[in-house]
C-alpha cells in the first residue's frame, strides 16, 4: 500500500503488472473477436461460402442448383436468383430477388443462421407420378465456374449446416403433376417459422388460387392454409377457402411425398346447386347444398366420399314426374318442394355412386334408391312412393303398378337409364299398359250390363228401342267403318234376345252380304 501511495506522490501513474495482464488479455479476446468476425466475413463474401449454400441447398432439394452473384452489406446478404432442376420430386425451382442475414447465434452448435429470409418470387414445378417421369421445367442451372474451389466447408472448426429462422415469400406459384393431371396454385403469400423440434416447420399460406385436375373439384380461392412440416411429411392443420361463387370449405389432411399417400376431410357449406349440376340439370334441381367429405388415395387415384344435404329444395320439370302429372291430370308434380333431399356419395376413377338416395315431398311423394354416374350416362334403381289418390285417374295405378307400403305411400319400383341429356325411366310404359289392361278387363262387365239392361228394355218398349237403335245405327255409320261394326254386334245381339224373350227359336246363322247403302229417312 504504501508503495502505491508513493508511486503517486512521486507521479508514476503506470498501472499495476496485475491490470496490466487483464488490460491486454481483454485486447487480445478483442481483437480475436474482430479477427475471426472479419474472418468469418470474409469467409462469407467469398466464393466458398457461396458453393457452400450451393451444396447444402443441392442436398436439401436432391437437384442441381445455382445461386446467382452475392451482394453483401455487413451480414445481409442479397441475390437476384436461385435456380433448382433435374432433381427428384422437386423438378424445377427458381426464386427471386432474395434477402437474408447470417446469423451467428448458431456457431456453437456448428450451424449458420439464416434470420428474416425474403423472397419476392417462387416458382416451383414437382413431379409425384414417380422417379421416372420427365422434367417439369426446362430450365437447367449453370455448372460452377471451371477450376473454382470446392464445394462444402474449407475448415473443419466453420460451421456444416444451415438453420432456417423466418421466411416470407411473397408470391408463391406452385404446380404439381399427378398421374391424373396438374394440380396449380398461384398468387400466395407465404410465412414459415421453426418449430422446437429439429427438422420441423411450420408455414401459413394466406390468398392464391387452386386448380385441379378433377372434373368434380371445383377451383379454390385461398383464405388461409396452416401447414406444418416434420421430416418430409406435410400436415394440413387448417384450410379456410372459397369455392365456386358461395361455397365455403373447411378441411385438414395430411400428405406423406415418400409414399405418395394422401388423406383429408372436411366440410363443405354454402353452394348453390347449380354449382354441382350440367347447365340443364341445374334448371330442374335448385336449393343450398351442405356436405361433410374424405379423400384418399387408393392405388394412385384419389377416392372421395361424404354425404350431401339439400336445404329449400324445388325439382321442377323432372321426365317421369312429368309423366306422372299428364297422366293423373294435375299440376303438383311438375314443380316439386322438397322437404328431404339427402344421399350418400362416393366419386372415384370417373363414377359417382350415390347411395341411400332420398328425396321427398311431403304428402305427396318420396323417391329412395341408388344412382350411379359414369361420364353422362345414368344408371338408377329406386322406389318410388305416392300418397294414395294421386293416381286414382289412371286405371290400375294404384292396384297393379303401385302397391301400399310404409309411411301410408303407395310403392313401387323405377329404373333410370340413359344420359343426363336424355334420361329414360320405365314407369311410363308399366301405367300404360296397366291402364289397358285394366280397360280390357272391365269390357265383360260392361257388356253383361249392356244385355241385362237391354233384355227389360225390349220387353216393355220394344218398338222404340228398335227404332233408337235404328238412329244410333245411322250415327255409327256416319262415324266410320269402325263404329258400324261395334253397333251391328250390338243389334245382333239385341235381336237374338228378343227372340228368346218371345219364345222363338234363333235362326241359324249366316253369312250376310254386304250392306247396301241405306236410302235417306224423313228423320233427315
Amino acid at each position: 500500500m504504501s508503495s502505491r501511495r508513493q508511486r503517486r506522490r512521486n507521479g508514476d501513474t503506470r498501472p499495476a503488472p496485475a491490470g496490466r495482464w487483464l488490460a491486454a488479455a481483454g485486447t487480445a479476446v478483442f481483437v480475436a473477436m474482430a479477427g475471426g468476425y472479419l474472418g468469418l466475413r470474409g469467409y462469407l463474401h467469398g466464393e466458398n461460402f457461396r458453393q457452400f449454400l450451393s451444396a447444402e441447398a443441392g442436398e436439401a432439394l436432391k437437384a442441381d442448383v445455382r445461386f446467382g452473384k452475392f451482394q453483401w452489406s455487413g451480414l445481409q446478404m442479397g441475390t437476384e436468383s436461385f435456380e433448382a432442376a433435374n432433381g427428384g420430386k422437386i423438378q424445377g425451382l427458381r426464386a427471386d430477388r432474395i434477402q437474408t442475414e447470417i446469423g451467428f447465434g448458431g456457431l456453437r452448435r456448428g450451424v449458420w443462421e439464416l434470420r428474416e429470409s425474403d423472397i419476392g418470387k417462387l416458382d416451383i414445378s414437382i413431379d409425384a407420378r414417380g422417379h421416372d417421369a420427365p422434367t417439369l421445367s426446362p430450365r437447367a442451372p449453370e455448372p460452377p465456374p471451371a477450376g473454382g474451389p470446392p464445394a462444402g466447408k474449407p475448415s473443419r472448426w466453420l460451421p456444416s449446416e444451415v438453420e432456417l429462422h423466418g421466411l416470407t415469400v411473397r408470391d408463391l406459384a406452385l404446380r404439381a403433376l399427378l398421374k391424373d393431371g396438374l394440380v396449380s396454385a398461384e398468387g400466395m403469400r407465404v410465412r414459415i417459422d421453426t418449430e422446437s423440434q429439429p427438422r420441423s416447420y411450420r408455414a401459413t399460406v394466406e390468398g392464391g388460387a387452386l386448380t385441379t385436375p378433377w372434373s368434380w373439384a371445383p377451383p379454390v380461392v385461398l383464405d388461409r392454409l396452416q401447414l406444418r412440416w416434420h421430416d418430409g411429411e406435410w400436415f394440413l392443420t387448417r384450410a379456410a377457402a372459397t369455392v365456386w361463387q358461395h361455397g365455403r370449405l373447411e378441411a385438414d389432411g395430411e400428405w406423406n411425398p415418400r409414399t405418395r399417400l394422401y388423406s383429408a376431410q372436411g366440410r363443405l357449406t354454402d353452394l348453390e346447386s347449380g354449382d354441382l349440376l350440367d347447365a340443364d340439370w341445374s334448371k330442374r334441381l335448385t336449393g343450398r347444398v351442405e356436405s361433410d367429405f374424405t379423400l384418399e388415395s387408393r392405388a394412385g387415384s384419389p377416392v372421395a366420399r361424404g354425404r350431401l344435404e339439400l336445404h329449400d329444395g324445388v325439382l321442377t320439370a323432372l321426365p317421369f314426374l312429368d309423366s306422372l302429372a299428364a297422366y293423373a291430370d294435375t299440376q303438383r308434380f311438375r314443380v316439386l318442394p322438397l322437404s328431404q333431399a339427402v344421399t350418400d356419395w362416393e366419386y372415384e376413377r370417373g363414377t359417382l355412386t350415390l347411395r341411400n338416395l332420398v328425396i321427398a315431398s311431403e304428402g305427396l311423394a318420396r323417391i329412395e334408391g341408388t344412382l350411379t354416374l359414369r361420364g353422362d350416362q345414368l344408371d338408377g334403381a329406386f322406389r318410388l312412393g305416392l300418397a294414395p289418390g294421386t293416381l286414382a285417374r289412371i286405371p290400375g295405378a294404384e292396384t297393379d303398378v303401385f302397391l301400399p307400403g310404409e309411411r301410408g305411400l303407395l310403392w313401387a319400383p323405377l329404373r333410370l337409364t340413359g344420359t343426363t341429356d336424355h334420361p329414360r325411366e320405365d314407369l311410363t310404359d308399366r301405367l300404360i299398359a296397366a291402364a289397358g289392361a285394366r280397360m280390357f278387363e272391365q269390357l265383360p262387365a260392361s257388356g253383361e250390363k249392356v244385355l241385362k239392361f237391354t233384355h227389360r228394355a225390349l220387353a216393355e218398349h220394344a218398338p222404340e228401342v228398335l227404332d233408337q237403335g235404328s238412329r244410333a245405327l245411322e250415327k255409327g255409320l256416319d262415324k266410320g267403318t269402325k263404329a258400324l261394326d261395334k253397333a251391328d254386334r250390338l243389334l245382333l245381339k239385341a235381336n237374338r234376345a228378343l227372340d228368346s224373350l218371345l219364345g222363338e227359336d234363333p235362326p241359324p246363322p249366316v253369312e250376310a252380304p254386304p250392306p247396301a247403302p241405306l236410302p235417306p229417312t224423313e228423320s233427315r
